[in-house]
């Protein structure tokens, strides 16, 4: 995390030549190991219980995705082999200035027909945006507006007109960056008639992803909590036997565990395809938001002074859990889109 690019080389060759993780949800046709939503969330939650500093949000769940929901066949084939074997990294550019992860929000500029378009605008918030090869950009065709004429699009992160800027952020584990378009060169992904349906698709499996990697982060709080509760003496007893200690250890464990289900059961809706996952996904990211971020404020108050200075590592998920809560949208967010979803 102290690094500029925010991850290391070496750890990023292993899970992708030894473990081939970045593929794991990529059909076999394109280079992956073909399994599903499942699976990756596996992967995810494993992660998010470690604090892994690595690409792979950026490039697995969100850029393979999108290519996999909006792309054309040619699309697939060109772009998810590098990406399943970890030689491409991608990032997905969604937000603008004022962060609202709405799609209908998006403002950024596309002109141009066939082959030959040009962005402009500005995209803000972008995942490892500041290292990606691929940037995968979701704008509005000229002269749209509302939900229709949204695409997705290609560009190299070498492209002219291109800038990039690594912006300084609270949670140093996770990199966003700021890119600015100017005119610069893109390829549409997919078609326009498919590019809504695609960029939302894509942020509700992101949602779900997401969800699951904050449960892993808040049994890891969990234990931690539980593990010091347990070490930690005063007035001659250790503090776990207190009832107060007590009573926020048993709070947690209900909240972490109903998260996790909602979070387990939206996975696994999306894998079958359920008319409801997209709701689901909702309720998982709107539950595993406040339920991580109150599990790391509580393993900080439980470990006590130390659990807020730089010898101890509970600040690190909690400021990752302050930053998943509004990443992706906030709760309130997700609560309005259930809502909707299921017409209350």
């Amino acid at each position: 995390m102290a690094t500029t690019e925010g991850y290391d080389p070496a750890v990023w060759r292993q899970l992708s030549e030894e473990l081939s993780l970045p593929g794991i949800h990529i059909p076999e046709q394109y280079g992956g190991a073909g399994f599903g939503i499942v699976e990756l969330s596996i992967v995810i939650e494993e992660q998010g219980r470690t604090l892994l500093c690595a690409p792979y949000f950026s490039t697995a769940v969100l850029a393979a995705n999108a290519i996999l929901n909006g792309g054309a066949e040619a699309d697939k084939s060109e772009l998810l082999p590098d990406i399943a074997r970890g030689k491409r990294l991608a990032a997905l550019a969604i937000t603008e200035s004022d962060c609202n992860w709405d799609p209908a929000s998006i403002r950024m500029v596309a002109t141009g027909e066939g082959d030959g378009y040009r962005l402009d605008g500005v995209k803000s918030f972008v995942v490892d945006g500041h290292i990606a090869d691929l940037i995968i950009v979701a704008a509005r065709i000229a002269g749209s507006s509302g939900r229709e004429g949204l695409a997705l699009f290609t560009t190299d992160a070498s492209a002219s007109g291109l800038e990039r800027r690594l912006l300084e952020s609270m949670d140093a584990t996770r990199k966003i960056a700021r890119i600015e378009f100017r005119g610069a060169r893109a390829q549409l992904l997919g078609g326009i008639e498919t590019g809504a349906a695609a960029i939302s698709k894509t942020l509700d499996q992101a949602a779900i992803a997401l969800a699951n990697e904050m449960v892993g982060g808040a049994q890891i709080m969990l234990d931690s909590a539980v593990s010091y509760a347990k070490l930690r003496v005063q007035f001659g007893r250790p503090i776990g036997s207190f009832q107060a200690i007590k009573h926020k250890l048993a709070d947690m464990l209900l909240e972490v565990e109903l998260a996790k289900s909602a979070a387990y059961y939206a996975a696994q809706a999306a894998a079958v395809e359920d008319p409801e996952w997209p709701a689901l996904a909702n309720l998982a990211k709107a539950g595993a938001s406040e339920t991580y971020l109150h599990a790391a404020a509580e393993c900080i108050q439980i470990h006590g002074g130390i659990g807020f200075t730089w010898d101890n590592d509970t600040h690190l998920w909690f400021k990752r859990a302050k930053s998943s809560e509004v990443f992706l949208g906030q709760p309130s967010y997700h609560r309005e889109l259930l809502m909707q979803r299921w017409g209350v």
